[in-house]
């Protein structure tokens, strides 16, 4: 059976869903901003036959993410996404996603997938020389970070906004370790969506002309330890081969692979 869930479901959800912290980190981060009476998101749950929990599926805005460690009702889950016209993303664990896709109304555009990785320990990361500078970002900051990433390559091509850097930096939802010379960011680690009990890692990186020297890795080692300090689950993205291995040695296991689907938006006819 699939209902709409209430906020006198929390404790039931966060108990299902955090006992997977990290494949459940934008589920959990969702529900701990927003609710379950917030107008931005919405969580359905399928439950069997002997009333226990088995799958939620969180709508937030128009992208949808769907989770279930076992057996659930995906035909009903679709047809839950079927029904809004503002559906535009799917994304959750692939296998689950897949599950899914066969009962869906349309195919997705850009069906992306990538490695999705996490690190509970942090016995791999690297120790930083005394002579590296590595701080802590504060919200005065965002400018320069946004800058930062325009300037590396494989990063150039996103949309970054300061303001919502600045934002995240200043609530505590994201945070950033850094390196810089003649008062200027080449190197960084951020996160973000954290939540009580996981955190995803994102923008490591360095600029053109400091590369290979291992100032990403000091900026996520110094990031990384106090996350893991404060006993959250880091886990991250990648789909580069070459940046995996490096993940790996430092801690990072695989854990699966992450749907991030594309859909056109579904065309209302007008009314006359």
């Amino acid at each position: 059976m699939i209902r709409q869930l209430l906020e006198a479901d929390r404790q039931e959800t966060m108990a299902f869903v955090g006992v997977q912290p990290a494949e459940n980190l934008f589920i959990i981060g969702d529900i701990e901003a927003y609710g379950f009476d917030d107008p931005i998101q919405a969580l359905w749950g399928d439950f069997g036959k002997d009333g226990v929990m088995r799958g939620v599926l969180l709508k937030f805005t128009d992208n949808y993410i769907v989770w279930a460690p076992g057996d659930f009702d995906a035909a009903g889950f679709a047809g839950i996404i079927n029904a809004d016209p503002s559906f535009r993303f799917l994304s959750g664990i692939e296998p689950i996603v897949r599950e899914v896709e066969p009962y869906l109304d349309r195919k997705p555009d850009n069906p992306r997938v990538l490695h999705y990785a996490k690190c509970d320990t942090a016995a791999g990361l690297p120790a930083i020389p005394q002579e590296i500078m590595v701080r802590k970002a504060v919200p005065d900051d965002a400018s320069a970070l946004i800058d930062q990433m325009y300037a590396i390559p494989e990063f150039a091509d996103g949309e970054y906004s300061v303001c919502h850097k600045r934002r995240t930096l200043k609530e505590g939802t994201a945070r950033a370790w850094l390196i810089e010379e003649k008062e200027r960011i080449i190197s960084s680690a951020s996160s973000t969506a954290e939540n009580t009990m996981s955190a995803m890692i994102v923008g490591v990186g360095t600029i053109p002309g400091y590369q290979q020297q291992g100032l990403a890795s000091y900026c996520m080692s110094a990031l990384c330890r106090e996350l893991l300090e404060e006993g959250k689950m880091l886990c991250l993205f990648y789909d580069n081969p070459a940046a995996g291995r490096i993940y790996k040695r430092i801690g990072f296991r695989d854990i699966g692979k992450w749907c991030m689907w594309t859909y056109a938006r579904k065309q209302v006819p007008e009314e006359n």
